[in-house]
């Protein structure tokens, strides 16, 4: 059965200014961020030549993919299994004990200033990113009484370095220079995909022993950087962990700063954004899952779901590990043997929880919106809501209480839920004494499994947002991008990337991309560390 497309209006000169206006996020941009500009071709598609394309998954990545598609007028129809755009940062309404309603979801997530392909994609419906709000600090407390503060913190590398030493509690200067100052010089001239090259065959944890980093301030390491992939940082592969250091502190002028959307996700992000798409003319089919995708006899591909089965001209899958892993399994006929070996091999990261309570009295008000936690049992990070949030400041408002969310990562395997969640508040109860009184009026919990784990020795075998059939492309956090981008932003990256190849193949020009810059920011330390050569480790 072949596909039916509708399309919605939306004046040519509209779409041509916001792919101006939004191309990248501009306001604020660190100066030596490098632009990637894509292949040269024409504005975008005549009416009577767009081409069909389905987009499988609608979390950042296949809006992305989408997004970049249906502003040069190709004909999209975006795939969701869920009922709600946004994937790992969709949201569901939930009905509270005292009779009002929530919005639950995955909770805390950072918008960092360098996500500038993800903020590229929010400035579609936000231009001047009016629903995010700047929290002020990224406070780690550690359970033996320090806290880590990056709020006055030079934002420019090498000052960056400089100045947290002079500021933190937990990493001074004799910890600085005890220091393998050899095997710690790769940090300052992260290069892709040569420290994947280099390092991709060290744990994480190792590479931090190697280069003596103080045992006290390992948890800067670990809470700041590999924990961020709800990973054990043994697991976890050392040029991943190198790369966040380049990504967010000594390779980009943006630093630690971040925002958080002041609403729940699919107010303040996604809804709009599937607003927009529509408007474009893309078909979203939220709760719609995609059963399998095989090539047509005649090029392009057919895509089989609930619906039925409808032919595509490409395709862009924009899955999570899992949903990836399931969707290739079950269509023998894409790719090839090695290619669907590597989809095969990829794992997810340990489960992990967000619990969220809203509590009958406020935690004090000197509380930071975000803090994240070392020591205390498995709580990594704890959330108060109604610092930054809307619906949580009119919940918290109304009933003179808090909303506090806790995550724990990587949770242990065999771990029992019940007993984890117990854990949590009663950490929480640790940290922020006050609420040892609070009585609980709601509570809910959401357990996840489907991030994926960047195991050492994996980089290889990943897959790339290209694939063995010209029609097809992938996009995720997940797939392998030889750019410094990670988390969100990786996924938005690999969305216009999967799109902009597609594009390409049809002579038409596709979006401008940025990232933080793709080498360390000294000439005089990248030639120092030429210098001291740095073989590949074994």
């Amino acid at each position: 059965m072949s596909t039916t497309h509708t399309h919605g209006t939306v004046r040519r000169s509209t779409v041509r200014r916001n792919i101006a206006r939004n191309g990248s996020a501009r306001r604020g941009r660190d100066r030596k961020a490098d632009v990637l500009r894509p292949a040269p071709g024409r504005d975008r598609f005549d009416p009577a030549d767009a081409p069909s394309v389905a987009v499988v998954g609608g979390g950042i990545a296949g809006l992305a993919a989408a997004t970049g598609l249906a502003e040069r007028g190709a004909r999209v129809t975006l795939y969701e299994r869920e009922e709600s755009l946004g994937g790992r940062l969709a949201g569901h309404r939930t009905l509270l004990a005292d009779g009002s309603e929530a919005t639950m979801s995955r909770g805390f997530h950072a918008f960092f200033r360098q996500y500038y392909n993800l903020r590229g994609l929010l400035r579609r419906t936000d231009p001047a990113l009016d629903r995010l709000t700047p929290l002020p600090d990224y406070p780690l407390r550690h359970s033996g009484g320090a806290t880590d503060s990056f709020a006055r913190v030079p934002r420019t590398p090498p000052l960056s370095a400089l100045g947290f030493v002079a500021l933190s509690p937990t990493f001074g200067w004799r910890d600085l220079t005890a220091m393998d100052a050899r095997a710690a010089l790769p940090l300052l001239d992260v290069r892709v995909p040569e420290v994947y090259e280099r390092f991709d065959g060290v744990g994480a944890t190792d590479f931090l022993h190697r280069v003596r980093f103080p045992e006290a301030a390992h948890h800067l390491a670990f809470e700041v950087f590999s924990r961020s992939f709800f990973a054990d940082p043994r697991e976890l592969s050392a040029a991943e962990l190198m790369l966040m250091f380049h990504i967010y502190f000594l390779g980009s002028a943006e630093g630690l700063l971040f925002d958080v959307p002041d609403e729940p996700f699919p107010q303040a992000l996604w809804d709009p954004l599937g607003a927009y798409l529509r408007r474009l003319g893309a078909d979203l089919r939220t709760g719609t899952p995609v059963d399998a995708v095989e090539p047509a006899g005649t090029g392009g591909a057919e895509v089989r779901s609930g619906t039925g089965t409808d032919r595509y001209d490409a395709v862009v899958l924009a899955l999570d590990t899992a949903g990836l892993r399931r969707l290739v399994a079950a269509s023998p006929g894409l790719g090839t043997g090695p290619w669907r070996d590597g989809i095969a091999a990829l794992r997810t990261a340990p489960p992990f929880l967000v619990s969220r309570f809203w509590l009958d009295r406020p935690v004090r008000d000197d509380r930071p919106g975000f803090l994240g936690t070392s020591g205390y049992g498995g709580l990594d990070n704890i959330s108060v809501l109604e610092r930054y949030e809307g619906e949580a400041a009119r919940w918290a408002g109304r009933n003179g209480g808090s909303v506090v969310e806790l995550h724990a990562y990587a949770v242990a395997a065999g771990a029992d839920p019940q007993t984890v969640q117990d854990d949590l508040l009663g950490q929480l109860r640790r940290v922020y004494p006050e609420t040892r009184e609070a009585r609980v009026v709601d509570a809910r919990h959401e357990w996840r499994e489907d991030c994926p784990l960047f195991r050492v020795g994996t980089y290889g075998s990943r897959p790339t947002v290209r694939s063995p059939h010209p029609w097809l492309t992938l996009a995720g956090d997940g797939i392998r991008c030889d750019l410094p981008v990670a988390l969100m932003e990786r996924a938005a990256t690999t969305g216009f990337l999967a799109s902009n190849a597609l594009l390409a193949g049809w002579g038409v020009r596709g979006q401008v991309l940025w990232t933080v810059p793709r080498a360390g920011r000294s000439r005089a330390l990248r030639a120092l560390n030429a210098l001291a050569g740095h073989p590949a480790p074994g």
